[in-house]
């Protein structure tokens, strides 16, 4: 595979000429936080699932990025422009999780032809206190003690009920395939994702946009509220019983509410 493409695996729907969705997970992450999805997304749509950049097998140490010291939050959005082309997809539907979702939307506004409907789960709008705290306490530790310290309290806080618990280790377990130094690149990348969170409220989405938001994800929640009922082209439905990371919490009302809605058959 070509060493500038994003590690990825495409499911062929036998349909030829069907739909296709393009997964797009959080910082920390990997495709295998979609392992719930997979199945149900299969019976109707191509689907696309893809590492970013120093994540999951995206972190072969050989690539060119591993060797720069940073990277700008634009960079990892044309990587998955990039695999877009390098696959031939004209146009997807986006399904994403926690930052995922901010990359998505900043895809729909570089390249809106590229986009067709998307879904955002447990979206990333505004960073409250207890966010913005967090993110300080990790620039503040980053090059003090492990990653992973400050990783496993961050999921412990966005994610503190006994139901997140799957979510929770998943979150934990992906992130420590990452390497300390893609830790500290992703850290600074949350300086400049705050004007674009601002952007992102302060203007509707180009496309048709639901929100998946678990009705106890209190860091995110709040936020997606007010923009969703404020913005044309935006709906929101609550997860019950689920955190932030809201498709494996309740992978059933994920599914079933993003597949009707990616379809048509939801109306708003």
């Amino acid at each position: 595979m070509n060493s500038e493409i994003l590690y990825h695996k495409v499911f062929k729907h036998p349909v030829p000429n069907a739909e296709w969705v393009t997964m797009v997970h959080g910082a920390g992450g990997s495709s295998n936080i979609w392992y719930k999805q997979l199945r149900d997304f299969q019976k109707h749509f191509h689907v696309l699932l893809l590492d970013l950049r120093g994540h999951g097998n995206s972190k072969n140490p050989f690539r060119n990025w591993i060797q720069q010291e940073g990277y700008h939050f634009s960079d990892i959005c044309e990587d998955v422009i990039r695999l877009l082309d390098f696959l031939k997809i004209e146009k997807t539907h986006f399904v994403g999780i926690s930052l995922g979702t901010i990359i998505i939307r900043e895809i729909s506004e570089k390249y809106p032809s590229r986009v067709d409907k998307m879904v955002l789960g447990g979206a990333v709008i505004r960073f409250n206190l207890k966010s913005r705290i967090l993110v300080r306490m990790a620039h503040a530790l980053k090059r003090i003690v492990p990653f992973m310290w400050i990783y496993k309290i961050y999921a412990h806080i966005l994610m503190p009920k006994k139901r997140h618990e799957k979510s929770r280790c998943l979150f934990i377990k992906e992130a420590k395939k990452i390497y300390q130094k893609e830790f500290l690149r992703w850290i600074k990348i949350t300086s400049q994702i705050k004007p674009l969170m601002k952007l992102f409220r302060e203007n509707a989405p180009k496309h048709p946009t639901l929100y998946l938001m678990g009705d106890e994800d209190y860091m995110f929640l709040p936020s997606v509220q007010i923009v969703a009922a404020q913005h044309e082209n935006s709906h929101l439905e609550i997860v019950p019983q689920s955190g932030h990371v809201c498709n494996v919490d309740q992978p059933d009302f994920f599914n079933e509410k993003a597949i009707k809605f990616l379809k048509g058959i939801i109306s708003y």
